[in-house]
């Protein structure tokens, strides 16, 4: 361990494109699926946080809310049994479903997939995806009991 400093600093401009390339990189891990970076500190829920969201999709119903880390998709809820032909091409969701198929999480039943618990996603993107069987958008898939979206939520 070095205790001196070597007093060199990086020009601002290349400063503030560090930032913007580190807030780049805060945005697309979650999305990816990669818990890196995931503050583990808990913080008093918000309003969004607390309120239960919905995802429908075929007659199939999941309900879930938002985290301090990410998305909680709630034990009970449903996911469609068959994955959309595009996820082949990105097969991010089917991977997360067989993990999930794999540890029980998922359990087929009849015409549809059942959550056995709780589990918890770095988005509500994926958490959707996984609900719709293929890649989704998680700001508005999930609905509140009026309809709203996750996105219309968040920006009041």
């Amino acid at each position: 361990m070095n205790g001196q400093g070597s007093g060199a600093r990086l020009p601002e401009s290349d400063r503030e494109d560090m930032e913007v390339f580190l807030e780049k990189i805060y945005q697309l891990l979650p999305v990816l699926g990669v818990e890196l970076l995931v503050t583990v500190a808990g913080k008093a829920a918000t309003d969004a946080e607390k309120e239960v969201l919905y995802c429908e999709i075929k007659g199939l119903r999941a309900k879930g809310r938002l985290t301090p880390n990410g998305f909680i998709v709630l034990k009970g809820s449903q996911a469609v049994l068959k994955e959309r032909a595009s996820s082949q091409k990105y097969p991010w969701p089917l991977n997360m479903r067989q993990r999930l198929k794999d540890e029980g999480v998922l359990s087929p039943h009849e015409d549809h997939l059942a959550f056995t618990r709780d589990e918890e996603f770095s988005s509500p993107s994926a958490a959707a995806a996984v609900v719709h069987g293929g890649h989704a958008n998680g700001l508005i898939s999930w609905k509140n009991k009026d309809g709203k979206t996750l996105k219309e939520i968040e920006s009041i």
